[in-house]
């Protein structure tokens, strides 16, 4: 396949941001965006200051259930990417996807996406620098040159660009120093990790800095495929970033032109068969780690690159004006083997092939009462999956070849005020309007005699296009939210919440037309078959009670909320065994499950363990965080031998374990000149579900981690060395799977077969893959900085 067009229109609309950035750049000359230099929000630091409602505010003051982690917290604690803050951050999963490496699995108090094919947008959304991430693809981002990541949980729409319906994870990196610096950080581990990043930034003038990041991750597999010989579960990225910066550090005006890019070249990561094989009776693996699976084409490759213009400008004591432009794209080709053995039983090659534009526009104003920000926000976005469902031992050489192109065009205004009636009681009022609109076009081609062309097979096309679609649908929504703050003291704040989120339906890019349920005999309508492929917006009335507070003379810090979640028409996209002229094959089925609640609370706190233990430089700190969620469906319609059956009895939410809990017991004395710090981490989550349907194969059990780190830290931070332990007791546990095998339509028990082994419900081998979290690792890191 070629590259992405862009429509005519979203080429207008880049001109237009690039001529409206050239001139906010020669009407403003000096300059910073959404930065706010002088931020900090390391855990250890008494003082917390977070922009989450794009102001610097302290923790305490922001009414808004949020966990922060400055860059140097991270480094301390020896995270390695993002979805290391999953395991401390109360109601979050952030995951790798099944069957990748650097596709992210995002939910917050059980609003989130799995599936990372076309027509299905994030319930979480993720931020690089301000730029809205449009799809999961490389949105695992590895931890090297970041200043802060904020997670927001709950509705976001009325300060963000992009609306999201669970919450948000931003992710910060660091603004350029004033003086010439170089850091170069190294690090080498147990399964020969081996990771160098390089940061050097200088100053051209007083005004302008130029900056620059590289970083080369590796590692080996934790484990083998013994059917290709490739290393399993390995690690393989180059990656970079520039940045050119003028102004700011006082200035009334702040430019930043940055650049990232990714190339991923890990080998594909092949999933662990619970189960033995039902045709060949191959034996289950001992290792987990293991593999068989003998798709390696197309070879696994993940690039992704942006450019991104943030301008920040004060027009006056009260009045800043913010441009958030950005550009993105990012291919992936990837052999995914479902059933893990070398027969072709489900084997599925795939290209993701992405490309977005963005523009922001945002107007601040903070006087002595009033506080708050109007904006606009327009992304243009364009993502093509294309894929082979590949039954060769259904039938010889069959393939089911889908190509999914579908758009996405959305805009909104959005707003958000908070007015102080007195220095204790403050409340906030926010809106926003979004105009959303889906488009897609869907192929889906039958092949007999080696599979596609576009994977390089050599099928020829088996009967008609089962699916033969173009089409669009726009979703409008506005949603409101609103919070109230009671402050008795600056060092306390009760506050309560009310706010709505919507995320637009669209297309189920892996549906299947021919299936459509017909009202006349014969071929469905083009209207029957759009109403079968696209599924409705959902939307969550999100309600909170909180409490913020400094207590001990600031020795102990607290944050409690509690929430209630009316979720409603929520979208459950889900892959099944169908029948396609005659042929047993693979079909996308979407479901809009009827109702939804969820309610818990969470618990962070902060507790300087040993005040007089300051006077020699000693700390102790022990930091807390806790998650409960009720989160259960009230209503689930689904379609069984025609008949629409309500399920929700025996249907759960996946991704969102009933407990999450850490604790993180850090201690830092002065050792000769430099001090030393050691910290430990226990973090648990309860059973987890992976899909709605409950499947005691891949479902999770509740389980704990233990990381410990002990980092050497000279002074003035001119150099560093620690050790770091991550899942010290090695447990296993996993984090994703596959599954196609027979189940009861009503209860999704799995039924037997011969032997008691589950019978395949798509292939002949029977699909229950899982895919687990890592083993232990131990790894050195050293920094010099100059």
């Amino acid at each position: 396949m070629g590259e992405l067009k862009m429509r005519p229109f979203a080429c207008q609309v880049r001109r237009a941001i690039l001529a409206t950035s050239a001139i906010s750049t020669l009407a403003f000359t000096p300059p910073v965006f959404a930065v706010q230099a002088g931020a900090s929000t390391d855990k250890d630091e008494d003082a917390i200051i977070v922009t989450a409602r794009r102001r610097d505010e302290r923790l305490v003051d922001v009414p808004v259930a949020l966990t922060a982690y400055s860059g140097d917290a991270l480094a301390k604690a020896g995270a390695m990417d993002i979805t290391d803050i999953g395991q401390t951050t109360p109601n979050t999963t952030l995951e790798a996807s099944r069957g990748t490496n650097s596709t992210l699995s995002a939910f917050i108090r059980g609003v989130g996406q799995q599936d990372p094919v076309s027509g299905f947008e994030q319930g979480v959304g993720i931020y690089l620098d301000d730029v809205y991430l449009n799809r999961p693809q490389a949105a695992v981002l590895d931890i090297y040159d970041v200043e802060r990541i904020e997670v927001l949980r709950g509705p976001q729409g009325t300060l963000y660009g992009r609306n999201t319906i669970g919450g948000a994870v931003k992710y910060v990196t660091k603004m350029l120093p004033q003086d010439p610096a170089l850091k170069i950080k190294a690090s080498y581990g147990t399964y020969n990790q081996a990771d160098l990043v390089v940061t050097a930034s200088a100053p051209i003038s007083e005004l302008l800095r130029v900056g620059v990041s590289g970083a080369r991750l590796s590692r080996g597999g934790f484990g083998d495929n013994l059917t290709t010989g490739l290393e399993n579960y390995n690690k393989d990225v180059w990656a970079g970033r520039g940045t050119v910066e003028m102004g700011g550090y006082g200035a009334p005006v702040l430019i930043r032109i940055s650049g990232d890019y990714t190339k991923d070249k890990s080998n594909p990561r092949g999933g662990h068969r619970l189960i033995p094989g039902a045709a060949s009776g191959a034996p289950v693996l001992d290792d987990v780690f293991d593999t068989r699976g003998g798709l390696n084409d197309p070879e696994q490759e993940i690039e992704a690159y942006g450019l991104a213009l943030n301008i920040s400008a004060e027009l006056s004591d009260t009045v800043t004006l913010r441009s958030i432009s950005a550009w993105r794209k990012d291919d992936t080709a990837t052999p995914i083997d479902f059933d893990a053995l070398p027969a072709v039983d489900l084997d599925v090659p795939g290209f993701y092939r992405n490309e977005q534009i963005s523009q922001e526009f945002q107007i601040l104003y903070e006087g002595e009462r009033l506080k708050g920000l109007i904006g606009f926000y327009y992304l243009d976005a364009s993502a093509d999956t294309l894929f082979d469902v590949r039954l060769y031992t259904t039938a010889p050489g069959f393939a089911a070849f889908t190509q999914a192109d579908v758009d996405t065009q959305t805009s909104a205004i959005f707003g958000d005020l908070t007015y102080d009636f007195t220095d204790q009681i403050s409340l906030s009022l926010g809106g926003r309007y979004t105009w959303d609109k889906r488009s897609a076009s869907i192929l889906r081609q039958n092949y007999l005699g080696g599979g596609s062309p576009v994977f390089g097979g050599a099928g020829v096309p088996f009967g008609p296009p089962s699916t033969d679609f173009d089409g669009s649908r726009s979703f409008n929504k506005f949603t409101p939210r609103a919070s109230l703050s009671f402050k008795p003291t600056p060092d306390h704040n009760i506050y309560a919440s009310y706010s709505q989120g919507f995320k637009g339906g669209g297309f189920d890019p892996r549906g299947v037309g021919v299936n459509a349920p017909a009202q006349i005999p014969g071929q469905p309508t083009d209207e029957e078959v759009a109403a079968f492929l696209s599924f409705l917006p959902e939307q969550v009335d999100s309600y909170e009670l909180g409490y913020k507070g400094n207590l001990m003379d600031g020795r102990l810090s607290v944050a409690l909320a509690g929430f209630y979640a009316d979720y409603s028409d929520v979208q459950i996209p889900g892959s099944v065994a169908c029948s396609v002229n005659g042929v047993q094959t693979f079909c996308g089925v979407v479901s809009n499950a009827g109702k939804a609640t969820f309610k818990g609370l969470e618990f962070e706190g902060r507790a300087r363990l040993a005040e007089d233990m300051a006077a020699v430089g000693d700390r102790l700190t022990l930091s807390t965080a806790l998650g409960y969620i009720d989160a259960e469906y009230k209503e689930y319609v689904t379609n069984i031998g025609g008949v629409p059956t309500d399920v929700a009895d025996h249907r759960k939410v996946q991704n969102t374990p009933k407990w999450t809990a850490s604790g993180t017991l850090s201690y830092t004395t002065p050792v000769g000149e430099g001090d030393v710090s050691f910290g430990t981490t226990l973090s648990y989550r309860s059973k987890t579900y992976q899909f709605e349907i409950p499947n005691p194969y891949i479902d999770q059990k509740g389980f704990a981690l233990l990381d410990a780190s002990l980092v050497y830290t000279a002074p003035d931070d001119r150099w560093s060395i620690g050790l770091f332990g991550k899942n010290l007791l090695d447990k296993e546990y996993k984090t994703s799977g596959y599954t196609f095998v027979v189940t009861d339509p009503v209860t999704g028990a799995i039924i037997p077969g011969a032997g008691g082994l589950p019978q395949p419900s798509l292939g002949k081998e029977g699909t229950l893959t899982a895919f687990y979290g890592n083993p232990r690792q131990l790894f050195v890191t050293g920094t010099l900085s100059f």
